[in-house]
């Protein structure tokens, strides 16, 4: 599907600019549905974005080649006609995209540009609560695809190292109310998620969730929380690189 004007990405500059009650509270309930409240919102999206490309370039730097996109602020069919949460997130470049493409053949690869369609990281705005996330959507089934086979190909530890080096994040399954509590996982719960895990039916993160409740959000709006948000995003990049698809981590096919 072609973009649209509204679809398209804001103007924002490469920069951390710091959050502020208001881009909470457009968020809330009241307002998520309300377009008078669309250039508010556009507001934090640029935030966000212009975040995005911080990370994007840290993460260039670690050698990891990703591009900086933000969601939509205004309500539209995509987000259920309501805008409950925004975030910036950092997806697989044109370059990575067309590698896996070329894997994939072209009716398997449909689509690839949507991000929820890569594995992505992820800083994210709600109402009352902020959110720093590694995430694997459902359709992302190749990445999760890749996760699965690369376990049965390694066994589960090196995964289990990479996840415990990540203490303050949890790995949650889809909608499920469990968490896997990174910093003292063992192999036998990584199993008994991989039981349950399966890559085209269920989505995965691995995220550390910040509550923002309305009048307790000041340290949230600090002028060096958005290099904070940076830095605990760049800490799940060895994660990225060992779960996504890549030259690097080429397990998509069992062998």
């Amino acid at each position: 599907m072609a973009k649209t004007k509204d679809d398209a990405e804001p103007a924002a500059p490469l920069e951390l600019a710091a959050f502020d009650d208001g881009d909470f509270h457009c968020l809330s309930s009241g307002l998520s549905r309300d377009p008078q409240y669309n250039d508010r919102r556009l507001v934090a999206r640029r935030k966000l974005l212009s975040l995005a490309k911080v990370l994007v370039a840290r993460c260039g730097e670690a050698g990891l080649a990703l591009e900086a996109r933000s969601s939509l602020h205004q309500p539209s069919v995509f987000n259920g006609m309501q805008v409950r949460r925004l975030w910036g997130y950092a997806m697989r470049d044109k370059a990575a995209k067309k590698k896996l493409k070329s894997v994939l053949g072209a009716d398997l690869a449909k689509d690839l540009d949507a991000a929820y369609r890569n594995a992505y990281l992820c800083v994210a705005l709600e109402a009352e609560a902020l959110e720093v996330s590694l995430r694997v959507h459902a359709d992302a089934w190749f990445d999760g695809t890749n996760l699965v086979n690369r376990v049965k190909a390694e066994g589960v530890k090196p995964w289990r190292d990479q996840l415990n080096q990540l203490e303050g994040f949890v790995l949650r399954l889809a909608d499920w109310k469990g968490e896997w509590v990174c910093g003292k996982l063992d192999a036998l719960q990584l199993e008994q998620f991989l039981k349950y895990y399966k890559p085209a039916e269920h989505a995965l993160s691995v995220e550390q969730r910040v509550p923002a409740p309305r009048g307790a959000r000041a340290h949230l709006c600090e002028p060096d929380m958005p290099g904070r948000l940076v830095e605990q995003a760049t800490r799940l990049v060895p994660l990225m690189r060992h779960m996504a698809w890549s030259d690097e981590s080429d397990f998509l096919f069992s062998r």
